[in-house]
């Protein structure tokens, strides 16, 4: 079996003659390719877990067959990104007193397969507001289990995957969720029913998917790593914020990634411009868009995943351009108000859902990169809690503009776009 997965990681990293090893211990290097593939079949896993309860896409729908809301449509991407960074400057305080991490993550991951499957479970006993109050607290709940686990996992990639095989470890998973998402959204392509039982077993299957996913992060072979810092999770939160003052380059890593969460924002409001444009809600509508989100994995993941490892920086700086375009290319229909726009918005967040694949790989990869043991940790906590402000505050208010303009939204983000090109152009590159 252990000669199995030898061959099966070398086949996948490529690695013919020696086993790559750098920025981990040599202990650590004994056991990368089990780790290797613990960790992809748990982020598989997860990847399609998210496909199938995006905030993006299937939430909205069910909140809409359900007669909650638009509201409640239009916070769950804010509430759902800001809720699991926003606490992550104090779970990391925490988090960095145990040398062994990956035990947050398998509780994290257990609370949102149990969140999601609840969710499931509102959707076919409750209606209108009603509806929209509960699915939004559970997803606050859901959000704050995410936050755990993103803080474990990037410390978990950094101790047990060796540079340079970082980014295609997670190309592979997006590739390989990405598959599997096609195939969902082709059955839903058959099923032109607007029946919420649909809706319920999509997510109970997603929180299948997390529970599942606890047992394959369970097997990851972790050596206990640096446990400084830890203790007081205030006290070290605060300490951990001198960072942006202190840290050059880490902070314009923050301010280019603040730029750059366009590509996760407008998405949901090119989902309401297609659905303006069909004037319907069916779950025909709603397969176009999961398989259009599968096959922008499927394409993508590997590829963006080795930019990442030869330049995660390039990556950054060649998807906040490509947001830019789109986001401005999105306005423009927007303002046209054409009702035979669906498939131009459909090929649209194709584009985009490819797009952001890239911003996530590439701002993951470069921050994982950045620094090792606690410091890592740290880069990590500082940035997605001081991100999941900003984008609570720029989602709401990206929410109010867009209750009046659509095109005026959605060319905001096309500058935040281009403003990232030019903040990002000053980051070093960290693969050298």
């Amino acid at each position: 079996m252990a000669n199995t997965i030898d061959h099966l990681y070398e086949y996948l990293a490529d690695e013919e003659d020696a086993r790559v090893c750098k920025d981990i211990p040599d202990s650590a290097c004994r056991v990368v390719p089990g780790n290797f593939l613990a960790i992809f079949v748990t982020q598989v896993l997860t990847k399609i877990g998210d496909a199938l309860a995006s905030s993006k896409v299937v939430l909205p729908w069910l909140l809409s067959s359900v007669g909650a809301p638009a509201f409640f449509a239009g916070i769950l991407v804010p509430i759902r990104e800001s809720g699991s960074m926003l606490p992550q400057l104090f779970i990391g305080g925490y988090v960095r007193g145990f040398p062994v991490r990956k035990w947050f993550f398998v509780l994290g991951s257990a609370m949102q397969g149990i969140v999601v499957c609840t969710i499931a479970w509102v959707g076919l006993k409750f209606d209108g507001y009603a509806a929209g109050v509960l699915i939004t607290a559970l997803l606050i709940v859901f959000s704050l289990a995410r936050g755990l686990c993103s803080v474990a996992s990037k410390d978990v990639l950094g101790k047990t995957i060796p540079k340079t095989r970082r980014g295609l470890l997670a190309g592979y998973c997006s590739s390989a969720a990405g598959l599997v998402t096609i195939c969902v959204g082709i059955g839903l392509l058959f099923s032109d029913s607007s029946d919420v039982d649909r809706y319920a077993l999509l997510l109970l299957s997603a929180g299948l998917c997390w529970i599942l996913a606890t047992l394959t992060y369970a097997r990851i072979r972790e050596y206990p790593g640096a446990a400084e810092g830890g203790g007081n999770a205030f006290v070290a939160a605060l300490s951990s914020l001198s960072l942006l003052r202190t840290d050059g380059v880490f902070r314009n890593f923050v301010v280019t990634r603040t730029l750059m969460m366009s590509s996760g924002l407008a998405a949901p409001y090119l989902v309401i411009l297609a659905r303006e444009a069909a004037g319907e809600s069916s779950l025909l509508n709603l397969g176009f868009f999961i398989v259009a989100g599968g096959i922008a994995g499927f394409c993508s993941g590997v590829v963006w995943g080795k930019l990442a490892d030869r330049s995660s920086r390039r990556v950054l700086l060649l998807t906040a351009a490509l947001t830019s375009l789109i986001c401005a290319a999105a306005s423009g229909l927007a303002v046209s108000a054409n009702s035979n726009v669906f498939w131009l918005i459909l090929i649209l967040f194709f584009l985009l859902s490819v797009t952001h694949e890239g911003v996530r790989l590439g701002r993951k990869t470069y921050l994982v990169d950045m620094a090792s043991g606690n410091r890592r940790t740290e880069y990590v906590a500082v940035s997605n809690s001081v991100i999941g402000l900003l984008l609570l505050i720029i989602g709401l208010a990206g929410a109010l503009v867009a209750q009046f303009s659509l095109a005026l939204i959605l060319a905001v983000f096309a500058l935040l776009g281009f403003a990232a090109v030019i903040t990002g152009w000053n980051l070093p590159e960290v693969q050298e």
